[in-house]
């Protein structure tokens, strides 16, 4: 009884002290809570690194936050790069002067075309899809329209291009193969896809007669090239949880084949090293996320949904390093350029990490978008695209 009457005084006197006292208590559990959840301010480092903008070109507009992760791509000293509204671009790799620009004709009574995935590339082609599941073939000397195709989905991935056939990963969880030369459908593959799925799908990986496929349920499935039969399928995120939401194990990145080893990450935060030809696993740690790994001479370079970057030891997984000086900043997937990873967040910030250790070298911006595709490197030049369409070059000054 003592204890109650105590309660009841302290009770009143909080209340005597006014409502004000009380709310603040709780502003200021709020205002840290939420401090807690904004992205990581930038802090100054020394660099030791030094990094040069060679160059940069506007490619179009359209993505926004539609989620697609338009990157470019390069081939025989050109890059390739494309934008929802924008079409389809070749700049030289050294200068980034416009080699040739395509932009889709408006047909009668329909709406223009929106180039949603891609730009690949291969066999002297240029293959871009659309949010309307069009697929279009460019001369790649020219950017002149060899051929128009059509799949059951919305294509948010760079077609792949190999052997004779054109392979296009749709929304719906469908590969299919076309050929070529024509556009004609020659197989297509089905994948059951989950009740929810993060927004976007891995680019299909080619391999000596065999092509790897991330799913979104958290396997990667190898096909034969030819004909679209499956030859394994190994889980890599296992779709664990009691809601929709915390199943989803989507593997979106591009995995990686180096020799017979691929390589891969989850949104799961699972990353794995698979024997290529057999499906085996090899290695698998619990770092990784929906961005894409990149693979160096000893290293493997994963970001998670959290912000943190780990290097990863090529040969066993074991984590070597780890960057947390990044939280929460939407990190892309990393590149690989010289002795070190490069990633992008969501404030048009790169970011270079020494390989050997994780620490901070270098930092530039591309501009003041946002960077959602993992960037790419090419005769030691990195380029990255933002979502409103700007692409830059980077290179490591000697």
């Amino acid at each position: 009884m003592k204890f109650k009457q105590v309660a009841g005084i302290a009770l009143m006197a909080v209340a005597l002290t006014g409502c004000s006292t009380v709310k603040g208590w709780f502003a200021g559990k709020d205002a840290a809570a939420k401090k807690a959840l904004e992205p990581a301010e930038l802090t100054k480092f020394e660099p030791t690194a030094r990094v040069d903008k060679i160059w940069s070109a506007n490619v179009g507009k359209g993505e926004g936050r539609i989620g697609l992760r338009q990157g470019p791509v390069v081939a025989d000293g050109r890059v390739y790069a494309a934008a929802v509204q924008g079409g389809v671009h070749a700049l030289d790799l050294q200068t980034g002067k416009e080699i040739w620009e395509y932009s889709p004709a408006k047909e009668k009574k329909k709406p223009k075309l929106r180039l949603s995935g891609g730009p690949g590339v291969g066999d002297g082609l240029v293959v871009i899809g659309t949010l309307d599941g069009q697929v279009i073939a460019l001369d790649a000397a020219n950017g002149s329209e060899k051929w128009k195709s059509k799949v059951t989905g919305e294509v948010i991935a760079a077609p792949a291009v190999a052997q004779g056939l054109v392979f296009v990963r749709s929304n719906d969880g469908r590969t299919t193969a076309l050929d070529a030369a024509t556009g004609e459908q020659r197989w297509f593959n089905a994948q059951e896809l989950p009740s929810l799925t993060v927004r976007g799908n891995a680019p299909v990986v080619t391999g000596p007669g065999v092509l790897f496929i991330g799913n979104d349920d958290g396997t990667v499935a190898a096909l034969s090239m030819q004909d679209g039969r499956p030859l394994w399928e190994q889980m890599v995120g296992t779709p664990e949880g009691r809601t929709e939401l915390e199943r989803m194990a989507d593997i979106d990145g591009a995995p990686v084949l180096e020799g017979n080893t691929l390589y891969v990450t989850s949104f799961k935060n699972q990353t794995m090293a698979i024997e290529g030809p057999t499906g085996r696993p090899m290695w698998s740690r619990d770092h990784g996320g929906g961005g894409g790994v990149a693979v160096s001479s000893g290293n493997v370079v994963v970001t998670d949904g959290k912000g943190s970057v780990y290097g990863l030891d090529k040969n066993s997984g074991s984590a070597m390093w780890s960057q947390q000086a990044l939280a929460r900043r939407s990190l892309t997937g990393a590149a690989i350029q010289g002795d070190y990873a490069v990633v992008g967040d969501y404030k048009g910030y790169l970011h270079w990490l020494r390989l050997s250790d994780g620490e901070l070298a270098a930092r530039a911006k591309s501009g003041g978008d946002a960077l959602l595709a993992q960037p790419v490197v090419a005769d030691g030049i990195l380029l990255v695209q933002n979502v409103d369409g700007k692409l830059t070059a980077f290179r490591l000054a000697q």
